[in-house]
């Protein structure tokens, strides 16, 4: 019996390159979305968002709370996305559902949440009361609301990356006299890396641009609450459209520049592995 192959080459070729119009039309579209806000802005509103000292510091605001969030993140991500990818438990679905869930929440929903929960819930009332961790209308607030809507990615994506490690590869450590713990760190975890920097960069880009829940926790307080989301809400409210799309123009290119940075870092130290 002869052996038939589905497709020569030039089906191949046809079919590689009606793929790649499909990647082309959508970067093109994104690029002209880009650069009709660019063409749209003036001199003077670039110079305020490069000069504006309150540009600066919704920017750094917007900073350190995406890299804190990414990190509480992480740390929650990896040993979850480990337990739920290799143990078995009563209620697992269930459990595989709720992480999900705060990714398909309306942000303005977490926010309205969060406010109810330490305003209204016993619990709340506790932990900023007699503890004295105060999170509403606080730039710890942004973190929290960041870490809320974006984690569920980092455990997603550290889930799907420990999936894709063979447990024989552990078993065999164990066997070779290596504790659960040693099979996790020099087996599982470097083998995973990839798929775990794939989620923490997500969860920093989403935590980064996050808007809705902030509006209702943690306010609009310039210097204190005002992220640079914020900023561009507010100087578009206020009418200047020009300064708004300036400073999400910012907001992009940094966004560009930090992600490119970390998948060239992550390409790096995959391949060092």
């Amino acid at each position: 019996m002869k052996t038939r192959f589905p497709t020569s080459d030039w089906q191949s070729t046809l079919f590689k390159a009606a793929t790649l119009l499909f990647v082309a039309i959508f970067v093109v579209f994104i690029i002209a979305l880009i650069l009709t806000d660019i063409f749209h802005i003036d001199r003077q509103a670039f110079k305020t968002v490069l000069t504006a000292p309150f540009i600066r510091q919704s920017l750094w605001i917007s900073i350190w709370t995406s890299c804190t969030a990414t990190a509480l993140s992480l740390l929650f991500a990896i040993p979850a996305g480990y337990a739920l990818s290799r143990y078995r438990f009563p209620g697992r679905l269930l459990v595989d559902t709720i992480v999900d869930l705060p990714i398909v929440f309306p942000p303005f929903v977490v926010g309205l949440t969060l406010l109810i929960f330490f305003r209204q819930s016993a619990l709340g009332i506790f932990i900023e009361d007699t503890l004295g961790l105060e999170f509403v209308f606080q730039p710890r607030g942004i973190v929290l609301c960041q870490f809320v809507v974006a984690a569920g990615f980092a455990i997603r994506f550290a889930k799907i990356a420990f999936d894709a490690v063979d447990i024989r590869a552990e078993n065999i450590a164990l066997t070779l006299g290596c504790t659960r713990w040693g099979s996790f760190r020099y087996v599982a975890l470097p083998q995973a890396a990839n798929g775990i920097i794939a989620g923490g960069i997500l969860t920093w880009a989403r935590s980064f641009g996050l808007f809705g829940p902030l509006f209702v926790f943690v306010g609009f307080m310039r210097g204190s609450t005002e992220a640079l989301s914020s900023t561009i809400y507010l100087e578009h409210a206020a009418g200047n459209l020009e300064v708004a799309l300036a400073a999400a123009l910012l907001a992009v290119f940094i966004a560009l520049i930090s992600i490119l940075t970390i998948r060239i870092i992550s390409r790096k130290a995959v391949a060092s592995i």
